[in-house]
């Protein structure tokens, strides 16, 4: 991995071997005079792609020892959640602390309330939360009032429920990455992926694996289209078969006619505006 920019000492932004740009943490990372190899990737505790430029921009602003602390939590509360936490919850939960810790030394008065609903409700992020206030404690040397202690408690309640959605679209991205290397193979074509009709189909694909597994069905023009469409092309008909073998693989889910219809329609109408396109 090549460490192109620091951005602090333990924050840099790095380039993979695929050419991907990313963010990474760790110790010591940002030090050395970029651009450097780094070669023991064992250094490297966190990486984030295609970071928004909102997360970016937080990079710059926070100070260091805030997003080490942030990360530092985050970690240990992946671990006692096994994982179920957002990663970007590094950058708000240390946009959160910064601000907390301004509030209290400019404005002493101002007291967050404890919920202890809350705390009830959820009991093990609660535990969590006093002990991420210990080492914000430790490391800033700033009282911090109990109020906190619910703020911080709805912030890994709301990480896990982004993670949940957004692993799920983690999965239907790699699914959609593997259906346009199956399309590109066996047809022979290159995809431009950044073209307005991979777009669309890419969309297609995005919304019909997001209803297959909510187990909704669809309905389609039935069966008759189905033959009709399989003698005019062979070709996309087995080739949508071999992307429903790919999608099984994923959701143990066995493929309709409607859906292998549908399949071989947006297969189809991106083989033929590509050929076009040459």
């Amino acid at each position: 991995m090549k460490v192109v920019k620091k951005i602090n000492n333990n924050v840099a932004e790095c380039i993979d071997d695929n050419g991907n740009h990313l963010i990474a943490f760790g110790r010591g990372i940002g030090f050395p005079k970029t651009p450097y190899e780094l070669k023991d990737l064992n250094k490297i505790t966190m990486t984030f792609y295609k970071l928004s430029e909102h997360f970016e921009g937080l990079l710059t602003e926070l100070p260091e020892e805030i997003l080490n602390l942030s990360a530092e939590i985050v970690s240990m509360a992946q671990t006692e959640l096994n994982g179920q936490l957002n990663p970007t919850l590094v950058f708000s939960l240390a946009d959160h602390i910064n601000f907390s810790i301004q509030r209290l030394t400019t404005y002493r008065d101002v007291r967050m309330n404890y919920s202890y609903e809350v705390a009830q409700m959820y009991p093990k992020e609660t535990e969590l939360a006093q002990k991420a206030i210990k080492m914000i404690q430790q490391q800033t040397h700033i009282t911090v009032p109990k109020g906190e202690i619910t703020s911080i408690t709805m912030h890994f309640v709301n990480s896990q429920s982004e993670y949940k959605i957004s692993q799920e679209e983690a999965v239907i991205e790699e699914i959609i990455q593997q259906i346009t290397r199956l399309i590109e193979q066996e047809l022979e074509i290159t995809v431009d992926r950044n073209e307005f009709n991979y777009n669309r189909f890419y969309m297609h694909m995005f919304y019909y694996l997001k209803r297959l597994r909510s187990g909704e069905e669809l309905f389609g023009q039935g069966t008759e289209l189905l033959d009709a469409l399989q003698k005019q092309h062979p070709e996309i008909y087995l080739l949508a078969q071999k992307v429903s073998e790919l999608i099984y693989q994923f959701y143990a889910i066995e493929p309709t006619n409607d859906e292998l219809l549908y399949l071989m329609i947006h297969i189809n109408r991106l083989y033929e505006k590509n050929v076009r396109s040459m």
